[in-house]
């Protein structure tokens, strides 16, 4: 997005920073955060590095002790003035992102805005892992979830209802009850003890930790390895093909696979 094109767009940009390392952020999310006047990130999850992108006079402000109504304010005040305005979220923007409500009130107040996607950090933990997570005939869906903690979930996609499909989950805000979660998985009836699961502890950041194991002993892990927050939690069988390899090749490569743009011969 050059300059030019960040004027024709909207006064406000909720911006994906990606899950941690600096270089994840898109490029389009790149130009946008260098161009904005008024930054408002989420300071305890966002790389303060990449406040070092920022233009001489731009102003930053950390979401993180801020209500919306705050959070709000600030915005609408720096559209008022002429500014250009980035909301710069971990990961992307639409998954936990908070945004919903705070482009309601951008709406109540006649303040356009768009969202510019960004890495999440189920896919930065897959990365880390070396892996992929839909395989054939092992798993073709991938399921972002969390458990219930102080934010209730819906009760038809309480863990144990979605744990039941045996597909590959990825959790959320949930490695500081791994107990429970480990409870409600089994509890599916898909998953056994010796299903394999994954806890990676900051995705992409420098300081990345990878705790690897089962239904059985993953819990028991990540308690040892002092894992309490900013982890991805990653279940299912997909997980054993690096260890045991993959059975099922995918057809997108196979030699006797027409497609439209390759012909058998």
């Amino acid at each position: 997005m050059t300059e030019s094109k960040f004027n024709n767009s909207p006064p406000v940009l909720f911006v994906g920073a990606g899950p941690g390392d600096p270089e994840l952020i898109t490029i389009k999310g790149l130009k946008a955060l260098q161009a904005a006047d008024v930054v408002v990130y989420a300071g305890s999850l966002v790389n303060p590095a990449l406040l070092s992108e920022l233009k001489p006079g731009a102003v930053a402000h950390d979401s993180a002790p801020l209500t919306l109504e705050e959070v709000i304010a600030i915005m609408s005040r720096a559209v008022a003035a002429g500014m250009r305005v980035v909301r710069l979220h971990t990961g992307d923007p639409s998954v936990y992102g908070a945004i919903q409500e705070q482009m309601e009130a951008l709406d109540a107040l006649g303040i356009s805005y768009a969202v510019i996607p960004g890495v999440t950090a189920a896919f930065a933990a897959a990365a880390g892992l070396r892996q992929e997570l839909t395989l054939p005939e092992v798993s073709q869906t991938v399921i972002l979830t969390r458990v219930e903690g102080r934010t209730p979930v819906p009760e038809k996609e309480q863990l144990r209802r979605i744990a039941a499909l045996g597909a590959t989950v990825c959790l959320y805000l949930s490695v500081s009850m791994m107990e429970k979660v480990v409870e409600e998985l089994l509890a599916g009836g898909s998953y056994t003890p010796s299903t394999p699961a994954a806890v990676v502890s900051r995705a992409s950041w420098e300081d990345e930790r990878i705790v690897e194991g089962t239904l059985a002993d993953i819990a028991g892990k990540v308690s040892a390895a002092g894992i309490s927050r900013q982890a991805l939690i990653i279940v299912g069988e997909v997980l054993k093909a690096r260890s045991e390899g993959v059975a099922e090749k995918s057809k997108l490569y196979d030699r006797n696979f027409e497609h439209g743009y390759r012909g058998r011969g």
